[in-house]
């Protein structure tokens, strides 16, 4: 009998790309023990040569930008014009994490006091178990996968099945790098594989990416285990065009950030609220905008919209889509003017939809797709009702010219990052965080540091009494 595999079906052509046998129970703990054993001893290394042995794990990454960019495009179908900006955004996030690691991870020493002394340094967890995702397969792990080894941990990392080459990728890089055999090894597992692995008592902490059933799935796992987690689970990401905003600027930025990588982002624009003194205007030129889109074939270089990941991730799209028509919703863009397929194809147009109203799963529930409604306000607090109006809060961005007003917009806002004139992007000096369902704790700069390491103090008494 065959082992239990895993298969990933291109959306590019619906043709195997990967298939790998599923890890079993007794490879997890090979795996753990060499961590365990590997953790201990890379923790005791001066960071300067953690910093040193990270940045040529980078380096290598980076060297293979080309050919990671072309695996990124076959296993999860974003233009290959695109993909190799993936691994841009890596080596931004990790170089940044090395460069702060010693201010983040330097004791703190309270003041001082004779015949004593106190400080507390920041203690390595262990293990760190890296649960990643498809559509970022390699900028949402490293937001974890740097900072935890730079910190003293050993790493395991289980990758989506839509993605599995990213995580063989890592550990070859950590091979050619130099890592010491067992810092950073990758397991490919089922969700009774997840679980096992994050029941399991060696593992000290776990960084998901996903949806909030996931998240809630990690956290069942670690029950009864007093062991931490960062969860990131996505968003209902909200835009406010104020009276003030650059048009152009607004247009441009705002239908990028709703359909780049065909609208699969945690932190990618799905609604957005104008003010109603500029909206039509505002409508007329997004629109025209989608329009140019060319969705077709990622591996073609005239393609900048390419297929879903899975059939059935864009059919939910069509369904969520169809229902808000039904409900009043207009479509502004012919789908026919795109190569779009029918149900059950991953090629799906990009879709602008108005007369909407927060009755409409489209402005409340997470699409993640190339869809997005707009409505007019008529001021700043009807727009922060409207962002506030949903479970999710992971960013939200402000469209204006005046940083004091959006200051005290973003005051009032419940989300994680609030921006200004920009979206969809991580900046790896700010932490990056989410409220509500879009998850807890956070990763990047240098608070991401706290979640992955440990406070020990030292309260050492040097002068004894005569």
């Amino acid at each position: 009998m065959n082992p239990p595999c895993l298969r990933t079906i291109s959306p590019v052509d619906g043709e195997v790309v990967v298939e790998r046998p599923l890890h079993s129970t007794s490879d997890i703990d090979a795996v753990l023990r060499r961590a365990r054993t590997a953790q201990r001893h890379w923790a005791s290394q001066p960071l300067e040569q953690r910093q040193v042995l990270l940045t040529r794990f980078v380096d290598v990454l980076v060297g293979w930008r080309a050919e990671l960019a072309r695996e990124i495009t076959l296993q999860m179908g974003r233009p290959r014009s695109q993909s190799p900006g993936e691994i841009r955004g890596l080596e931004e996030r990790a170089r940044y994490m090395i460069e702060v690691a010693p201010d983040a991870l330097r004791p703190h020493q309270p003041a001082a006091r004779e015949g004593f002394t106190r400080y507390v340094q920041r203690a390595p967890l262990g293990i760190v178990a890296v649960i990643a995702p498809w559509n970022y397969p390699y900028l949402t792990s490293i937001n974890s996968v740097a900072p935890a080894l730079l910190a003293g941990n050993a790493v395991v990392i289980k990758h989506s099945h839509q993605t599995p080459l990213c995580a063989e990728r890592y550990a070859q890089a950590a091979d050619e790098a130099g890592l010491p055999d067992g810092v950073l090894q990758f397991l490919h597992l089922d969700h009774d594989g997840v679980a096992a692995l994050l029941a399991d008592t060696r593992t000290a902490h776990a960084a998901f990416t996903g949806s909030v059933a996931g998240g809630v799935s990690v956290t069942r796992a670690l029950v009864g285990r007093f062991v931490g987690s960062t969860l990131e689970l996505g968003g209902k990401d909200p835009a406010y065009v104020r009276a003030d905003a650059r048009l152009d600027h607004a247009v441009e930025n705002l239908v990028d950030g709703a359909f780049f990588n065909s609208g699969q982002s945690c932190c990618g624009i799905e609604r957005i609220y104008v003010h109603e003194s500029i909206c039509a205007e505002f409508v007329d030129r997004f629109a025209a905008l989608t329009r140019q889109y060319r969705l077709g074939n990622p591996l073609e270089t005239a393609t900048n919209l390419g297929p879903m990941v899975r059939g059935r991730s864009a059919d939910l799209v069509r369904e969520q889509t169809a229902e808000a028509v039904q409900q009043g919703a207009r479509p502004l863009i012919d789908v026919s003017a795109f190569r779009e397929g029918g149900p059950g194809s991953p090629y799906l147009a990009p879709q602008v939809l108005v007369d909407v109203t927060h009755e409409m799963r489209v402005m409340r529930e997470e699409t993640f797709g190339p869809v997005v409604g707009i409505m007019p306000v008529a001021d700043d607090n009807a727009a922060i009702r409207l962002m506030n109006d949903s479970d999710y809060g992971l960013t939200a961005s402000i469209w204006t010219r005046d940083e004091a007003a959006a200051v005290a917009i973003g005051n009032a806002l419940e989300t994680g990052t609030v921006f200004m004139n920009r979206c969809d992007y991580l900046d790896p000096a700010l932490a990056w965080t989410g409220v509500k369902d879009s998850g807890r704790g956070c990763s990047l700069s240098a608070l991401g540091y706290e979640s992955l390491t440990r406070p020990k103090s030292f309260h050492l008494r040097t002068t004894l009494p005569a």
